[in-house]
């Protein structure tokens, strides 16, 4: 699919003529100051959380009702492309704009046919063109892609992470001393394209979990999985991203290309908090930690009796 017919129809739906109730664009928006990233990622409703349901992202929103899907870079399609599944489809929306859209812009749709208005926030701003209502670059449809990715979760929880990396002009996203130590662990790195059929991809940006460490950011974070995970899908395990496949930024904090299958993508790469890593034994069962099977006392979080009780 040529970027000029990018999936979502976003382009349309940034414009200032959409005229279904579209916000004003602004010709220039200032990038979103390092602090105004901080808030949003600590406040608990901010957008630079995971939190979205087994039928949102992780399962529905990317891999049946996603991006690369042909006609929408018109009014009447996107409108029938939403209504489809209202709910799975806005939801998938609001991620879109936060990760397009620069912080403290707004953009709205009214649906025709219900008469219901949707208001989406904006929060990284990693597509400045086509925030601006330009058709999407490549680059873009990669990082609205890679960022898509790594707010999916398969349980619906919200996780406040730091998400580091270059939009697509190249201005390194904000960052401070301040996040980096609150999101002191180095998870993944996310890449791909959904605008174009090409796939989505995670890779630990550290060591494989313990086997009594888990964490509900799997998709990212992972012990052993390489390949397909079916909680996550559509997204692919490629293990580590190794210098065999992303190249890190001199400042070493996050990755500026990863390849796959000959072609080249703009990255994101992901922090998170310690205690977001769920361990075995402290005395809490967890949602990603199972009862105990057998007599023994494992201490695995597939088999973690010591926290969950023995399974019946």
């Amino acid at each position: 699919m040529t970027s000029a017919a990018s999936g979502l129809g976003l382009a349309v739906l940034l414009s200032v003529g959409l005229g279904c109730g579209a916000a004003t664009v602004p010709e220039e928006e200032p990038e979103a100051a390092p602090s105004q990233r901080i808030q949003a990622l600590e406040d608990p409703n901010g957008l630079a959380t995971n939190g979205l349901a087994t039928n949102g992202l992780a399962t529905n929103g990317l891999a049946t009702n996603g991006l690369a899907t042909n006609g929408l870079a018109t009014n009447g399609a996107f409108a029938n492309w939403l209504n489809e599944d209202p709910e799975v489809r806005a939801e998938l929306m609001k991620y879109v704009i936060a990760c397009a859209v620069p912080a403290g812009q707004v953009r709205t749709y009214t649906n025709a046919a219900t008469g219901v208005t949707y208001t989406w926030n904006g929060q990284l701003g990693l597509t400045p063109q086509w925030a601006l209502g330009h058709a999407a670059t490549e680059v873009e449809e990669q990082l609205v892609s890679a960022c898509l990715a790594a707010h999916a979760n398969p349980y619906g929880l919200h996780v406040n992470f730091s998400l580091l990396g270059r939009n697509a002009t190249n201005a390194v996203i904000g960052y401070t001393s301040q996040e980096l130590a609150t999101y002191n662990v180095r998870e993944a790195c996310f890449f791909g394209n959904l605008f174009r059929n090409e796939g989505l991809y995670a890779g630990n940006d550290r060591n494989w979990l313990d086997p009594d460490e888990s964490t509900v950011r799997g998709c990212g974070l992972s012990r052993t999985v390489i390949g397909t995970n079916p909680d996550c899908e559509p997204i692919y395990r490629i293990g580590f991203c190794s210098s065999s496949l992303c190249t890190l930024d001199p400042s070493g904090l996050y990755y500026m290309q990863c390849k796959m299958g000959g072609k080249t993508y703009r990255p994101v790469t992901t922090r998170i908090q310690a205690s977001d890593i769920n361990v075995c034994g402290d005395g809490v069962c967890q949602v990603t930690e199972q009862c105990g099977k057998g007599r023994g006392q494992a201490r695995t979080s597939d088999n973690c009796g010591v926290d969950c009780g023995h399974c019946p």
